[in-house]
């Protein structure tokens, strides 16, 4: 695929930058981590060369002035809150990050509830941390937050929140998920550090919208149809035009807050060290951009990935109309239309000539390969097996996996599994394919072509089970589906 971004240039430039931003304070820095830490994939779709866990890297050059302080709020923990990517709960997934960054060598100090008002779950929760050893601390819901500046930075606000005990420079604040008080923990210690005479600063660490690239450019906007359930909106950002004469993009939630922020800045440290909500932040990814085109490209594409996906979200119950108008009116800022995702016409011209669900695959040479619904296999499944035999160079004639191989796999479903569905998924045909391998040269080489999908474009007719999805997840492919589902039931 197409490289757009420079992931090594990135990972230096973007720790340095750091570096910098802590010796802009003195004693420590409060880093506001947006996003995710690791398993970006957003970003690696819309800046092709970004890698998933290019944010943990850079943080591993500082690992030894780092430590990381996880937040979440009661509120999350009380209403059990999910994440839909994993599938976790917020509580469950702070306790798998504070297991994921020890393993990686990284420093985890605490974990901090937020919006505290006596919520028993939390409680629960807290003593949960003790048990596992883990130091946690409270923070309390503040009347008038965040407009009521001067409860907030008084001794009944900021100064009721337990003061968190920190050793290192640099404190990465991050958290399971939006809305769980990172930019408050922040202000919270700064309160605290200041009254102990500690100087310390304030900094904010997200990917997008990247400051440095147009408003309208295809990876902002694709960063909009990432939260269109959010309601964020980039901006030019009016505090720093105003103060430099330069024109920058920020989104509307840091724009709107940025006077109040200010406001406590000033009560806090006596002046507030930034002029605008684009001086807070310390993001170099747009500087590392190295092919413009490659990356407006892959944004497209991620827009209309986006589009589907709430599609069949709406279909399943999971999303709005709202959202839907949203990316709608995003795919027509960004010039684009569903016709320009080739697999998808692909994909619904085999279903016109065969009558049954299909699936196509977009190569990485362009080259497009359709698979269709048989007896033996879904069409995912084909498609999967078409398109390793294309990037392995064999004929398409070529049995990889014998159909007496095949047939055993199907009774076991239907008579002993209780399966109604008898033809096999795309991880059945994957395990089937190395069954082969371990006999048939054809199919070991097949098998070895599966890391040349990596980032290739997938359009399925019907939407997919949840385990054909959680394979081409895997294979780190990027899928869409029509909005719609076979007629006869089929098992997940």
């Amino acid at each position: 695929m197409n490289i757009g971004f420079d992931n090594q240039k990135y990972l230096q430039m973007q720790s340095q930058h750091i570096k910098e931003r802590i010796s802009m304070f003195g004693d420590k820095l409060y880093l506001e981590f947006g996003g995710k830490l690791f398993d970006d994939y957003h970003a690696s779709r819309v800046l092709p060369g970004f890698e998933p866990d290019s944010k943990l890297k850079m943080l591993l050059q500082l690992k030894d002035q780092a430590e990381i302080v996880i937040v979440i709020s009661a509120s999350a923990i009380e209403k059990n809150k999910m994440r839909r990517d994993s599938g976790l709960t917020y509580d469950a997934e702070v306790l798998r990050l504070v297991e994921s960054f020890s393993r990686m060598g990284l420093m985890v100090g605490s974990v901090v509830i937020t919006q505290y008002s006596g919520q028993p779950a939390a409680d629960q929760y807290r003593k949960r941390l003790e048990n596992l050893g883990i130091r946690s601390y409270i923070h309390y819901m503040i009347e008038g937050y965040p407009t009521n500046v001067n409860l907030i930075v008084s001794d009944e606000g900021y100064g009721k929140n337990d003061y968190i005990e920190t050793s290192r420079p640099l404190v990465v604040v991050t958290a399971p998920g939006p809305g769980s008080g990172k930019m408050a923990t922040c202000l919270s210690q700064l309160y605290h550090e200041n009254k102990r005479g500690i100087k310390a600063g304030y900094a904010k660490f997200e990917t997008f919208p990247i400051w440095n690239l147009p408003l309208k450019h295809p990876v902002n906007i694709a960063y909009e149809a990432a939260t269109a359930d959010l309601n964020d909106v980039n901006m030019i950002d009016p505090f720093h035009l105003e103060a430099y004469g330069k024109t920058t993009i920020n989104y509307n939630r840091d724009v709107e807050v940025f006077p109040v922020l200010s406001a406590m800045f000033e009560q806090i440290l006596g002046e507030c060290p930034y002029k605008s909500p684009t001086d807070m932040g310390v993001n170099m990814a747009g500087n590392c951009i190295i092919d413009d085109e490659v990356c407006r490209e892959a944004s497209r594409q991620e827009i209309i990935r986006r589009y589907y996906n709430c599609l069949c979200d709406l279909k399943r119950g999971n999303s709005s109309k709202e959202i839907l108008y949203k990316l709608e009116l995003l795919m027509k800022q960004a010039g684009i239309r569903i016709e320009d995702r080739k697999v998808v016409a692909a994909s619904m011209e085999r279903e016109s000539e065969t009558g049954a669900p299909a699936v196509a695959i977009e190569l990485p040479d362009g080259r497009l390969i359709t698979g269709k619904t048989t007896h033996l296999l879904g069409a995912a499944s084909a498609c999967l097996l078409n398109s390793l035999k294309v990037l392995a160079g064999i004929d398409h004639d070529t049995h990889l996996i014998a159909p007496s191989a095949i047939e055993p796999i199907q009774k076991l479903k239907t008579s002993y599994l209780g399966s109604i569905n008898p033809r096999l998924h795309t991880d059945e045909i994957l395990i089937a394919l190395s069954s082969s391998a371990s006999t048939d040269s054809q199919a070991e080489l097949a098998l070895s072509a599966l890391p040349q999908l990596k980032g290739c474009e997938v359009h399925s007719t019907v939407m997919l089970s949840s385990v054909d999805e959680g394979i081409f997840h895997k294979l780190g492919m990027h899928l869409t589906c029509e909005p719609k589902t076979e007629s006869r039931k089929k098992d997940e």
